[in-house]
C-alpha cells in the first residue's frame, strides 16, 4: 500500500469478557487505501471500525492517527433528532448559494435522492424510512471533505441503483482512504483494492476485492493443507462459480491463480440444471403461475396494468425495481395474499409456496433453536436423492451445533431471520419466494445459503438489493420500473440500471399515460399463433447456442489460467476467445431481435 500513513494500530486487543474479539492486531491505513472488511457476524468487524474511529478504546495496544486528518464514519444505526430536516443534517447552516454551485454536493444529492428540490430537503428525519435515513447519513458524510471514510454496512436499505451509484462515487474520490464493512460482495468487488478478513481474533490481509479474496483464500488453504474439508469445499465451489460465471471479476488479480485453478479443475458447475429441472417438473408439473392481463391496485394507487407473465417449473427469477413500484405487491399476488382487480391469475395445483417476507412472523421466545425447526419437520428433501436433518440445515445457515439449544428469545434480529428461513425451507416447498433474504447475513452464511439454493429443484423468485446474490442464485431477471409492466431483462441488472438512467433522463416512459398511450402500442403488429411459435422456437435454438458458447468461453478462461506461462498457447487461446466473444455478441443481437416481437 502506498501514501502517507493516516491511522495505525499496534498490538490491539479487545475483549468483552468472553475471549478476545481482536487479539494483538497490528495494521495500518494509508492515504488512498481502499479496503473491504469481511468475516462472520459477531467476529469483530464493527469493533475494528469503532477502534479505528476512536469511538472504542482497546483493552491493550495503541491506535495513532495523523493530527491533521478528517475522519468520517457511518455506523449501522445512526441517531438524529426527529425534528431536524434533511437540509439541516446534510448541509448544516449553509445557505443555498454556498452549496448549490458546488458540483460535488449536487452530484451527491442527485445520486442519493434523485435531485435536490425543496420538498426533499425540508422533510423531517422522524418519519423517514430506514433506507431514506441511510441515504441522509451517507449524504452528510459524502459532502464533507474527508481524508478517511469508515463505513459499517453502507448498502443496508439501499436499492441496486443506489448501491451502483455509491460504488461509482467512492471510486471517483481520489486520495480518500476507505474502509468498508459489508456483506455486499458486488460492492466489495467494485470499491476494494485490499480485503481484511477478521477471523479468530486476527485480521488477515488479501490483495484485491471479494473475488480476488476467494482466489487467494483457496491458494492459502492449499498451501497450508487445511484440515477443515467442508469449509474448503464451499470456498472452492464459490471460486468455481467466479471463474466460470464471472471471469471478468477475476481477470486482474496480481497474484498467481494457476494453483487455484488446479483446485477447481474437476469441480462441477454449482448447479446441475438438467437434474434440477427434471426434479422441478416431477414436483410442479408444467405450470407454476400464469398471469393474464392483470391489473393491480393498492388503495387508490394503480401499480400494474395488463400484465401477462408466465412462471414455469425450475425458473430462477430475480426481480429488481424502483422502490414503491410494486415489487413486494407482485410477490403478494403470486402468494395470493392480494387479488388483481382485473385479469386472470392461476397457480399450479401442486404448488407449495414458502414466502420469506421482510416482516417476519413472531417466534415463541421460549423455544430452543433446534426445537423451533423440528416443529416444522425433522428432515427435508433438497434435491433428487438428497436430504438434510433439521440440525444439518441449521449448521448450513450459520448456526453451529453448540447453539442449537439457545432460546429463540436470545437471538439477534439477523439470527431470527435466518431461523425463519430455516423453518421455511424445512416445510418442503417447491416454490420459494424471498423478499430481501440477505439482510444481516455475513458473507460466509450467504455462500452457504447460495450453496443450499443450488440444490433447490423448485421455482425460485427473489427480490433483493444484493446484486451478487441475485446474479449468483438467479438465471433470469425482470424489472418493475413503475410503468405498470413487468419488463424482461435479458442482460440482467446492468440492463435495469441502463433503463433507470433513461427514466431519470426522461427518455424512458415513466407514467402509465406514457407507457400505455396509443402511440406506444398502436404500431406494434399483432402476431399470429403460428408466427409466435416459430419465433419461440428460434429463441430456444439461440438460447441453446448461447449456453454452449458460454461453456466454451468458461473453459477457455480455465485453460488460459492453466497455461499462463506458455505464451504460444496463450496466444492461440486468446484468438479462440476473441472468436467466441464475437459469436456470443452475434447471438445476443439475434436473441434481442427475435424476442422483441414477442415482448
Amino acid at each position: 500500500m502506498a501514501g502517507r500513513n493516516l491511522i495505525n494500530a499496534e498490538n490491539v486487543t479487545l475483549n468483552y469478557g468472553k475471549g478476545p474479539v481482536l487479539d494483538s492486531v497490528s495494521l495500518g491505513l494509508n492515504e488512498g487505501d481502499r479496503i473491504g472488511v469481511v468475516g462472520r457476524n459477531g467476529g469483530g468487524k464493527s469493533s475494528l471500525i469503532r477502534i479505528l474511529t476512536g469511538v472504542e478504546t482497546p483493552n491493550s495496544g495503541r491506535v495513532s492517527r495523523t493530527n491533521d486528518i478528517f475522519v468520517g464514519s457511518l455506523s449501522q444505526v445512526d441517531h438524529y433528532d426527529p425534528d431536524m430536516t434533511v437540509r439541516e443534517v446534510v448541509l448544516g447552516a449553509a445557505h443555498d448559494h454556498q452549496w448549490a454551485t458546488d458540483a460535488a454536493i449536487r452530484d451527491v444529492l442527485t445520486g442519493l435522492f434523485g435531485g435536490f428540490d425543496e420538498e426533499i430537503l425540508e422533510r423531517k428525519m422522524g418519519p423517514l424510512s430506514g433506507g431514506e435515513k441511510r441515504r441522509v447519513a451517507l449524504a452528510k458524510l459524502l459532502v464533507s471533505p474527508l481524508d478517511v471514510l469508515l463505513l459499517d454496512e453502507p448498502t443496508n436499505h439501499l436499492d441496486v441503483e443506489a448501491v451502483a451509484w455509491l460504488a461509482a462515487h467512492l471510486k471517483s474520490r481520489r486520495g480518500l482512504a476507505l474502509v468498508t464493512v459489508t456483506h455486499d460482495r458486488w460492492f466489495l468487488d467494485e470499491v476494494s483494492e485490499y480485503t481484511w478478513e477478521v477471523v479468530d481474533g486476527a485480521v488477515e490481509e488479501y490483495e484485491g476485492g471479494y473475488s480476488a479474496f476467494v482466489l487467494a483464500k483457496v491458494e492459502r488453504q492449499r498451501q497450508a493443507s487445511v484440515a477443515d474439508q467442508k469449509r474448503n469445499m464451499l470456498v472452492r465451489k464459490e471460486l468455481a462459480w467466479l471463474r466460470r460465471g464471472a471471469p471478468a471479476r477475476t481477470s486482474k488479480p496480481k497474484f498467481r491463480i494457476d494453483a487455484a485453478n488446479e483446485l477447481i479443475e474437476n469441480e462441477p458447475p454449482p448447479r446441475n440444471n438438467v437434474e434440477l429441472l427434471a426434479f422441478a417438473n416431477a414436483r410442479l408439473g408444467k405450470m407454476v403461475f400464469e398471469l393474464n392481463d392483470i391489473d393491480v391496485r393498492v388503495g387508490e394507487k394503480e401499480l400494474f396494468r395488463n400484465v401477462t407473465w408466465n412462471i414455469g417449473p425450475g425458473d430462477r427469477i430475480g426481480v429488481v425495481g424502483v422502490n414503491g413500484a410494486g415489487k413486494t405487491t407482485m410477490l403478494r399476488i403470486l402468494t395470493q395474499d392480494l387479488k388483481p382487480v382485473a385479469g386472470k391469475f392461476a397457480a399450479g395445483v401442486t404448488v407449495k409456496i414458502a414466502f420469506l417476507s421482510q416482516h417476519l412472523d413472531e417466534l415463541d421466545r421460549t423455544w430452543r433453536l433446534l426445537e423451533a425447526v423440528e416443529r416444522v419437520a425433522t428432515h427435508i428433501e433438497i434435491g433428487k436423492g438428497k436430504s438434510l436433518s433439521a440440525g444439518q440445515l441449521l449448521e448450513r445457515l450459520g448456526f453451529p451445533a453448540s447453539s442449537h439449544w439457545t432460546p429463540v428469545g436470545d437471538l439477534s434480529g439477523g439470527e431470527r431471520r435466518r431461523l425463519q428461513l430455516t423453518r421455511l425451507l424445512m416445510s418442503g416447498p417447491n416454490v420459494l419466494i424471498l423478499d430481501e433474504p440477505t439482510n444481516d447475513f455475513d458473507v460466509e452464511t450467504l455462500a452457504s445459503l447460495e450453496d443450499l439454493l443450488d440444490s433447490f429443484g423448485g421455482t425460485l423468485i427473489v427480490v433483493s438489493h444484493d446484486r451478487y446474490f441475485m446474479e449468483r442464485a438467479c438465471d433470469t431477471f425482470v424489472g418493475i420500473m413503475g410503468d405498470g409492466r413487468v419488463t424482461d431483462l435479458p442482460r440482467g441488472i446492468e440492463q435495469y440500471l441502463e433503463l433507470r438512467a433513461r427514466q431519470i433522463n426522461g427518455t424512458y416512459p415513466t407514467s402509465f399515460g406514457q407507457a400505455f398511450s396509443d402511440s406506444a402500442i398502436s404500431d406494434k403488429p399483432q402476431l399470429s399463433a403460428a408466427r409466435r411459435r416459430e419465433l419461440e422456437k428460434d429463441l430456444a435454438r439461440i438460447e441453446r447456442q448461447l449456453v454452449k458458447v458460454d461453456a466454451a468461453i468458461a473453459q477457455l478462461h480455465t485453460d488460459l489460467g492453466a497455461h499462463a506461462t506458455d505464451y504460444e498457447k496463450v496466444a492461440e487461446l486468446n484468438t479462440q476467445l476473441r472468436e467466441l466473444d464475437a459469436r456470443k455478441n452475434e447471438l445476443e443481437e439475434q436473441w434481442l431481435a427475435t424476442s422483441e416481437p414477442l415482448a
